[in-house]
Formats: structure tokens, sequence, C-alpha cells
């Protein structure tokens, strides 16, 4: 008798047809750790034909909402300290305060490589991102753009000097940016699921199928912005790393920086609950996502907790040999998903999150379905 007829004999069609489902959301499970996130570790950029013959002069821009005096003080001479021979950093101020722009205009005396701009807030017309972008993108100097954000801090010297390196090789770039460390448990829950998050467009960018990038660490040419009239989707306050790029974004003009020493680090405003708001306002840009992949986003998650579904199924109903083979499946999951983890997290330099990533991986197909229900509310921050 064959496997599959032992099967029927012994556990009826009910068994049968529970052991399929659970081999079929494994492999599943295994393709995506294995074949779709397995790729990010060993990556290699370098691999790409060269377009430019040296790395070119870059312009840093940097929207400014609020009168940060942390940034100015932390973050910029960050910036500034970079090993690198030829880059300028944009600074676009939206608001009202004179004297705090006449600061920033000082900055320049001390600092050349600083520019300025003010653009006057009005209640009236309030100033989104893409509008202080677009300005900001005038202003620059030279071809080569990185877009960042006050909130941002490289974490190392060598930051713009990597990114840079990605121009040679495309005229977009992305790299990776995480969240500040800090203690407690909602931390780690926030580092994973940013993690997480990009290594979704991460393992799509790497295979040659890009979709986004991530707002605070991505850059392009001036070119490719005016050759596609700017930023798209202007009746929306997001989108410029994710549906802006998708209009400009090929297969074969893409860098993809993977390095710690390429990334910078978020700052943390909140806890979970600001962590939450986050996600459900730049989820909103989803929907216009295309169907391909909005699908591949989906079903990791969603074959993880129908996996979980079935083998708990099968614990508690099926006989004791049928009990064990399901507890050796969720073992060689559990495996081959923590040996791939800590090959990206070291990759990406995330420290402390490989314990946190059990707790993580039982409870975050429910974070993403909550995610999803109030993505289907109307958020008023999205729309201008």
């Amino acid at each position: 008798m064959t496997l599959w007829e032992n099967v029927l004999a012994h556990y009826g069609w009910q068994g049968a047809a529970l052991a399929a489902v659970l081999v079929v959301l494994l492999c599943v499970q295994l393709w995506y750790y294995l074949f779709a996130y397995g790729r990010i570790p060993g990556y290699k950029n370098s691999r790409r034909r060269q377009v430019l013959d040296a790395e070119p002069p870059l312009s840093v821009i940097v929207p400014m909402f609020s009168e940060d005096a942390l940034f100015v003080e932390e973050r910029l001479p960050l910036m500034l300290a970079q090993e690198y021979s030829d880059f300028e950093v944009v600074i676009v101020y939206v608001g009202r305060d004179n004297d705090f722009f006449e600061d920033l205009l000082r900055i320049r005396q001390s600092f050349p490589r600083v520019t300025a701009t003010k653009i006057e807030q009005d209640a009236r017309f309030p100033i989104s991102t893409k509008m202080a972008l677009n300005v900001g993108i005038k202003s620059a100097h030279y071809e080569h753009l990185i877009v960042t954000s006050t909130d941002v801090r490289p974490l190392s010297d060598r930051w713009l000097a990597l990114m840079a390196k990605g121009f040679l090789r495309g005229d977009v770039v992305v790299g990776y940016c995480g969240l500040e460390r800090r203690r407690g448990l909602a931390d780690c829950w926030m580092r994973t699921d940013r993690m997480m998050e990009s290594v979704q467009w991460l393992a799509r960018a790497v295979a040659h199928r890009p979709y986004r990038g991530i707002r605070y660490n991505f850059g392009f040419t001036k070119r490719l912005y005016f050759d596609a009239r700017g930023f798209s989707h202007l009746n929306m306050n997001i989108g410029e790393d994710d549906l802006f790029l998708q209009r400009i974004l090929r297969d074969d003009n893409l860098s993809v920086v993977l390095s710690p020493r390429a990334s910078v680090v978020q700052r943390v405003w909140g806890g979970l609950g600001w962590w939450t708001r986050q996600r459900r306002l730049y989820g909103a840009a989803r929907r216009y996502y295309p169907l391909a992949v909005r699908n591949f986003i989906r079903w990791e998650p969603g074959s993880r907790l129908l996996f979980f579904l079935a083998a708990a199924t099968a614990i508690a109903v099926m006989p004791l040999e049928y009990k064990l083979a399901t507890a050796a499946l969720v073992l060689l999951r559990y495996g081959v998903v923590f040996a791939e983890i800590w090959r990206i997290t070291r990759r990406l330099g995330e420290r402390g999150l490989r314990g946190a990533y059990f707790v993580y991986d039982l409870l975050s197909p429910f974070y993403e379905m909550l995610v999803a229900l109030l993505c289907l509310r109307r958020d008023d921050r999205v729309w201008r």
C-alpha cells in the first residue's frame, strides 16, 4: 500500500485531508523563508551591471515640519560627518518661526554643505511631505538624490558612501531603516514588525520584482523624477516611497544596498498604539498595489495562521502517532524559520530580536488582521 492509502485506511478522509493541508501549508512557509526571504542574506548588489564610472555627488533631502532642535544638535551633525567627499544636505523647513529659520541659515557659515529652504506654513493650505520634497529636489544642486527624515540618524559614517555605490548600478537606490532600540516587549514587537515588513519588499527587490522602498532611506535621480512629472497620488499624504517608486522602478534600474553601515535608525515617538497608528496610516496605500504584490504580502502570515490552526487541530483530535508527526512538521518549520531569521538579522544589523521572534511569529497574523481591519475605515490623515 502507498503512504496515502495507509493514511486513508488508518485516519479516514478527514485525517488524510488534514495531513494534505499541513503539508501544503508547510511547503508555502518553506518557500517564503528559504526561497523568497532567504535571498536577502546572500544578496550582492555588485553582481549588477555598472552604469556609472565613479560614485556621484549626492544631495540629501530632509523635510522638516517642526522646530526640531534635537535634529539640529544631534542627527544633523551625524549626517555632516559622513566619510564622503561630495554631498550636500538640503533642509526644507515648513513653518513660521523666522528665528529658527535664521539659525538654519547660519549653520551654513560653519558647514557649507548645508542648504536651507523655507516654505511658509498656512493652516488653510497644509504642506505635505511630497510638496516639501518637491521643493527640496528643485533646490538640490546634484543629480543624484537621497531622501531621509529628521527622525532618523545614520548608523555609521559610511552611510552615504555605500548609498552612493548603489548609484553605480542603478538610478534608484533603497536601503534599510530600523527602529531605535529601547527596553520592553512593545519595543521588541515594533522593531521586529518593522524588520519583517521591510523583509517583504526587500525580498521582492532582490528577486528583481521591486515595488517599494522606505521613506527614510531611499534615493533616485532627478531625471527619473522629472520624467515621471513628480510624485503621484497628490491627493494623498503618503505614497512617496511606494506608489511613486512603482511608477519609476524597473527590474534593471534598482540597487538594493544591504549593510548595517548603510542603514539608518528611526526615532520612536510612542508605544504600540503609536506604531499601530503608523501602520494604519501608511498601510492605506496597499490597496493601490498590484494584485501580485498584495498576494505576496498576504500569503505568508495567512498560510502561517492556517498552518498553526491545522497543527493545533491535529494535535487536539488525532491519535498519538499523528500528533508526533504534526509536532515534527512544526519543529521542522521552526528550525528553518529561525535559521533564516538569524541570517537576516545579521545582514540587516538588527540585534536582540531572535528571542522575541518566537512570540511575534505566533501572534503577528492576528496583528496583521487588526491593521487590515483598521485600514478599512477612512483615515483623514491620508487624504488632502
